[in-house]
């Protein structure tokens, strides 16, 4: 049985994907891009956008009844490995104290040519 979550709270879909699906005790969170809920980007360097990937997954976590805690594995994708660092210190700000497994990846291109994009699975 699975449950599609959808939430006013971060961007809306802008392709034939949910925002995340529930499964059983899982959660996917799709990947998310810096928009904000109203389909602006999130400003153009790599510390904001990071932010923003990360609150529109605890908006659809929350949807979904879980919170950070809950993620076991996320995936980051940059356009620019040279952002690590940076990205790395904000990602920390949220999941330092949960740890998830992670792969994060330098990317040729991204939707909408931003910064970075974000997955994530819960676990409940």
């Amino acid at each position: 049985m699975k449950e599609i979550i959808l939430t006013d709270k971060a961007p809306a879909p802008i392709g034939p994907y949910s925002q995340g699906i529930k499964a059983g005790n899982m959660i996917f969170v799709s990947g998310q891009i810096p928009f904000t809920a109203e389909g602006v980007v999130a400003g153009d360097d790599i510390i904001t956008q990071t932010h923003q990937s990360i609150k529109n997954i605890i908006a659809i976590l929350e949807q979904a009844g879980a919170t950070l805690d809950n993620v076991v594995k996320t995936t980051v994708l940059m356009k620019n490995m040279n952002d690590f660092v940076e990205m790395n210190k904000v990602y920390d700000e949220y999941f330092g104290g949960s740890k998830p497994a992670r792969a994060a990846y330098e990317v040729a291109r991204l939707p909408k040519d931003v910064l970075i994009e974000i997955e994530a699975i819960a676990v409940l």
